[in-house]
């Protein structure tokens, strides 16, 4: 199975990044992750011409070869990164590859509560009416503490978190797989990718 795992940070130093490199590592045997970041993609300014550049074809062509997305997110105040709200926005935009996408939330953060409410937010984003992602219900996978939640090695020094992070991966790809069964490729998903930001009014200018 082919994943992308999205770096939802511009940092050059995250744990989430590392949360992502452990997965990729210790998954290996049921999924080939493939690590994409954002730190060099252009802040979103709404195009006239609707046409994606070049950085972000790049990033949406990876995401549409891809069985499935894992997003990991950091907190910054309550919400997640502007850097990764640019990127999903230049997605829903123009190219719209996370439609009946399988995503997966994932997220490290320093803090004792790992990263709940930036978690919460981006469901709610990916399961807008111009991205139409389809979000894994029932997992939140919260790496409080995170500093030191990785030993010199990479790995997961708390292995209560390390059996949990496995057995959400398990659910996921068997999510990934149950999702291809009832979401083939037809007419309501053409239809949906001719959606347009212009059928709806939310604020924007």
């Amino acid at each position: 199975m082919k994943l992308v795992g999205l770096v939802g940070t511009n940092a050059t130093t995250s744990t989430n990044r590392q949360l992502l490199q452990y997965m990729q590592q210790h998954f290996a045997a049921t999924a080939q992750i493939e690590i994409a970041e954002i730190a060099d993609l252009p802040a979103f300014n709404e195009p006239e011409s609707h046409v994606a550049p070049d950085s972000i074809q790049a990033l949406s062509d990876q995401i549409k070869a891809a069985d499935g997305v894992i997003v990991a997110t950091p907190e910054y105040d309550h919400s997640i990164p502007a850097a990764l709200k640019s990127a999903i926005e230049w997605l829903s935009y123009t190219t719209r590859p996370l439609i009946n996408k399988p995503v997966m939330i994932v997220g490290a953060s320093n803090g004792a509560l790992g990263t709940s409410r930036a978690q919460a937010h981006l469901r709610q984003i990916l399961e807008a009416p111009e991205l139409k992602a389809l979000v894994m219900p029932n997992v939140e996978y919260l790496l409080g503490h995170s500093l030191q939640a990785f030993d010199d090695q990479g790995n997961l020094t708390d292995t209560d978190k390390a059996t949990e992070l496995a057995n959400d991966m398990t659910a996921f790809l068997d999510f990934v797989t149950l999702t291809k069964k009832i979401t083939p490729e037809n007419k309501f998903m053409e239809k949906n990718q001719q959606f347009s930001w212009r059928q709806i009014t939310d604020g924007r200018d």
